[in-house]
């Protein structure tokens, strides 16, 4: 009987809570199914390992860990919950044995991982806790096993749930494909499932169904052979790369002992006459002592089984299980004793990887930054009647907010065209519908006429510098890195709790001040709002100064800020403050998320506009007179005209300007600090203002040779067919606000480019 099993073990190392709003009792539960079968097939837990006892309090951790035969699940123990930014380390691998059958094709049969969160209110207990517990999972997330993984792969697996649950399980996922144990008679077989050393009976005492015709199960057969060919070869390579990787020797003896029945298969192989110096088709050669002393792992190769006859295909077969058998035990052993390591190498493994995966929703393009000014078509301007203006090279907006929606959804067109499959274990919250993920398209604006000859990416110089200075011993002085979030009109502290969640993962070590400074004053003046604001910063920087001084030698300080609407225009009116002047020289990352950098000028949503109009008229709300330049009858005495000659942008070492042109509240050009077509053709007073203000911003940007500084224009395009036809997205605030109730756009910018968001 040509049988096989995946065995698939889930580390579950530790549970940190980044955003839970309720305390209480958590338990996380794992079932493992076949994608396509879910009333067939389930993953039966075979084994747990408790790599150590969790240590925790009496009142932290509640019973153990059970094994549910209804569904064949897995839960943890329950853990309490009590603050933020607590971690409960459960250090367990849970091994599951998923049988295959007749309904799963190796080439196209995935798996499904399923992880639920399960909560139950603090004052719950004994009994009552666990029915609690299991009445409904509070949130679920999904994996994607797809087939050529199901062959051999080792995974770090984040865990986030949801944003209502926004936590980070550090788990790792392992696969290997192994035999099936022979089965005595299928008589004697169990009525109910049961687990057995290396896999899994049903209730007809047998772990696949047998194909009909004798020429399907030779071919079935050849097929299962090929694929222990190609898992040992993929287990041998994965063991050597971590293996290097960790630093640490594998023990091999156990794996050469268990050899001998090889040297009737290198006997059996010779007398075919197979070659020698056969390679493992499509497999690195094995390495670093894992060939036994004839020889005998290269004599087998994927092309010439089919010469075979059943028995001696039999005997390849049994034989390849074995091997893999012993050394799937091989790497359970040596990740037993080097989990911390290994988990550590997945991880670095994983984020190196984000890039590439997640281009598929990313576009990228490259367009250099002028270094003449735009011309106005006037020069009235009394500020620059010295410096004579030039015509520039520059073109005027390179995708208006209809073309650059066009452009995006040419693109989501052809993800419904695309076939993934990778040996990569796919996040079910972003691969589980591709066409609904936001279309990201990065624009990086390079300096090129003021860099230095010998820099040929901007980007790439920037980054070398950044990794110099994170490689630089760290022990002498501690960097204190600070990032503040500011929220928008009518706003709250916590907008922007998903792109601060979303950078706490890539860098837990940042101090977070969400500003409450303005909460319910958004409707005042700018520079009041702007003071509010640096006082809080000021206050909050001091602080952690005092404490990481008093702790340790405190070193550089990075101060980054991220602003959603008009928050954007606070937090360049608090820079501009005299109380912020000390701490300029700390400035780091600058993230504006939809902010209307120009104001309202040339907006053309007329029912924002006319909502505009009434917030003037009948609410006098000073910020829309500003945001609208009628704040003073002459445009230069303005309050945003005077801000734009502030120096505010100049001292970032990032600034990432993120847009979307389904937000009808804020002006796409505006948001992009780029100039319009309206701007373009407007010969009278206001259009050359307009123009002033868009050069002094953009100057303020342009780096220096010496400062390296990175700007990036990022399109942020949502799938708008998800908001429907209501009046939010009729007249542009769903995308507006989705930027708050999304987080997959932040994922895809922050782990991407890491060396921005990264000291």
């Amino acid at each position: 009987m040509f049988d096989t099993i995946q065995q698939i073990g889930v580390y579950v190392h530790r549970f940190h809570n980044l955003d839970l709003f309720r305390q209480g009792w958590y338990q996380i539960k794992i079932t493992i199914r076949w994608e396509d079968n879910e009333d067939i097939s389930y993953g039966i837990p075979a084994r747990v390992v408790q790599y150590e006892a969790p240590d925790l309090g009496p009142s932290s951790i509640y019973g153990m860990w059970r094994i549910d035969d209804t569904d064949n699940s897995f839960s943890t123990q329950p853990f309490r919950i009590k603050y933020a930014r607590q971690d409960i380390h459960l250090c367990m691998m849970i091994t599951f044995n998923l049988a295959r059958s007749t309904f799963e094709d190796l080439t196209t049969a995935a798996a499904i991982l399923k992880f639920e969160l399960l909560y139950a209110p603090a004052c719950e207990n004994g009994a009552d806790l666990q029915a609690s517990l299991d009445a409904s999972p509070a949130a679920v997330h999904e994996f994607r096993i797809p087939p050529k993984a199901l062959l051999g792969l080792h995974s770090y697996c984040p865990v986030h749930f949801d944003a209502l649950h926004a936590v980070l399980v550090d788990a790792s996922v392992h696969v290997s494909l192994l035999k099936a144990a022979p089965l005595p008679s299928a008589t004697k077989a169990p009525r109910n499932y049961s687990c057995t050393e290396f896999g899994v009976e049903n209730s007809n005492g047998t772990l696949n169904h047998g194909l009909g015709g004798v020429t399907c199960v030779d071919v079935k057969n050849l097929v299962l052979v090929k694929a222990l060919l190609t898992a040992r070869g993929i287990l041998l390579e994965d063991l050597r790369k971590i293996s290097k990787e960790v630093g640490q020797a594998i023990d091999t003896s156990e794996f050469v002992l268990n050899m001998n029945n090889m040297k009737a298969l290198n006997s059996l192989l010779q007398e075919n006459q197979f070659a020698a110096d056969f390679e493992v088709s499509g497999q690195v050669q094995p390495q670093n002592g894992f060939e036994d002393e004839n020889g005998a792992l290269d004599f087998l190769n994927a092309e010439n089984l089919q010469y075979l006859s059943q028995n001696e295909l039999l005997d390849c077969f049994h034989s390849l299980g074995d091997q893999l058998f012993y050394l799937w035990n091989i790497f359970l052993k040596f990740h037993r004793d080097n989990k911390t390591k290994i988990l550590d190498f997945l991880h670095d493994a994983w984020a190196k990887d984000r890039k590439a995966e997640w281009s598929i929703w990313m576009v990228y393009s490259t367009v250099e930054m002028p270094h003449h000014y735009i011309n106005s078509g006037s020069d009235e301007s009394s500020n620059n009647a010295g410096h004579k203006r030039v015509s520039s090279l520059v073109r005027l907006p390179d995708e208006p907010p209809q073309i650059a929606a066009t452009r995006a959804e040419l693109h989501r067109k052809s993800i419904a065209q695309m076939q993934i499959n990778n040996r990569s274990i796919q996040d079910m919250y972003i691969f589980g519908d591709p066409l609904h993920v936001p279309i990201v398209i990065v624009e990086r604006v390079m300096n090129t006429p003021r860099r230095d000859s010998n820099q040929n990416s901007y980007l790439r110089h920037m980054r070398t510098d950044t990794i110099g200075k994170q490689s630089a011993p760290q022990s002498i002085a501690r960097v204190l890195k600070i990032v503040v979030f500011v929220h928008g009109f009518q706003g709250h502290h916590l907008d922007l709790r998903l792109v601060r969640n979303q950078w706490l993962l890539m860098d837990p070590k940042i101090e977070v001040l969400m500003s409450e400074a303005n909460e319910d004053k958004t409707s005042g003046d700018f520079r009041e709002m702007g003071q509010r604001l640096a006082r809080e910063v000021v206050s909050f920087v001091k602080n952690k100064m005092d404490k990481a001084s008093r702790y340790g030698n405190l070193g550089d300080i990075k101060l980054s800020f991220v602003g959603h609407s008009i928050g954007n225009l606070i937090i360049r009116t608090a820079i501009a403050d005299s109380l912020m002047e000390p701490f300029l020289g700390y400035l780091h990352t600058y993230v504006s998320v939809s902010g209307p950098h120009l104001g309202y000028l040339y907006s053309s949503n007329s029912l924002f506009n006319s909502g505009l109009w009434f917030f003037k008229k009948l609410k006098n709300t000073q910020c829309i007179h500003q945001l609208t330049f009628t704040d003073d009858p002459d445009f230069q005495n303005t309050f945003l005209y005077k801000l734009s000659k502030q120096k505010t942008l100049e001292r970032f070492r990032n600034i990432i300007l993120l847009s979307s042109p389904q937000d009808g509240y804020v002006p796409y050009h505006s948001a992009r600090i780029e100039s319009c077509p309206a701007a373009a053709h407007d010969s009278s007073k206001k259009g050359s203002c307009f123009l002033e203000m868009l050069n002094a911003c953009l100057d303020q940007i342009r780096a220096n040779p010496s400062e390296h500084r990175v700007f990036m224009r990022c399109d942020v395009n949502f799938d708008a067919a998800a908001y429907g036809k209501n009046l939010n997205s009729f007249i542009g605030r769903a995308a507006h606000i989705e930027f708050l109730e999304s987080d997959i756009f932040a994922k895809f910018i922050i782990w991407s480019f890491p060396e921005l968001f990264l000291v």
